[in-house]
């Protein structure tokens, strides 16, 4: 692959990250926000489908040890957000029907503290991985196009 397609793909990986987090900021605001819109799994988003396909190619080249430093800002953003997910999407005193839609449940005003508390916590992981990225960005870019065969 080459530098620039590679940095592209970075950089839509990048965008992904950051429309995933506003989609949970959204969810807990009360915006309509379907689960399968802000996955649980870190390997199911659009930002972790990249980094553990494409993404790994990158471990071949010398000093990249920031790729562990965002693989665990990435598995802690994920965790974050299962506390999240568990409140509004939790099975707990929910119908079939609700079950099967995979629609929201009511959330208590305690929860919804709850759940904004937590988002605190995963907007400043988001920040610190996207402070991550954009400096595998730089490397990239300092990187000749010889290292991306």
């Amino acid at each position: 692959m080459k530098k620039e397609e590679t940095l592209a793909h970075l950089h839509d990986a990048k965008k992904a990250h950051i429309s995933w987090v506003h989609r949970a900021h959204a969810l807990i605001e009360g915006l309509p926000v379907e689960k399968e819109q802000v996955p649980v799994s870190c390997t199911d988003c659009k930002f972790g489908q990249w980094f553990y396909g494409e993404g790994q190619r990158l471990n071949r080249i010398p000093s990249m040890d920031c790729l562990k430093e965002i693989e665990q800002q990435h598995f802690e953003l994920h965790d974050i957000y299962m506390k999240i997910f568990k409140i509004y999407f939790g099975d707990e005193d929910r119908s079939f029907f609700a079950k099967f839609f995979g629609t929201r449940k009511k959330i208590a005003p305690e929860n919804q503290e709850i759940a904004k508390e937590h988002y605190k916590e995963l907007k400043v992981v988001s920040e610190k991985l996207i402070s991550s990225i954009d400096r595998l960005e730089r490397r990239l870019l300092a990187l000749s196009e010889n290292n991306f065969v």
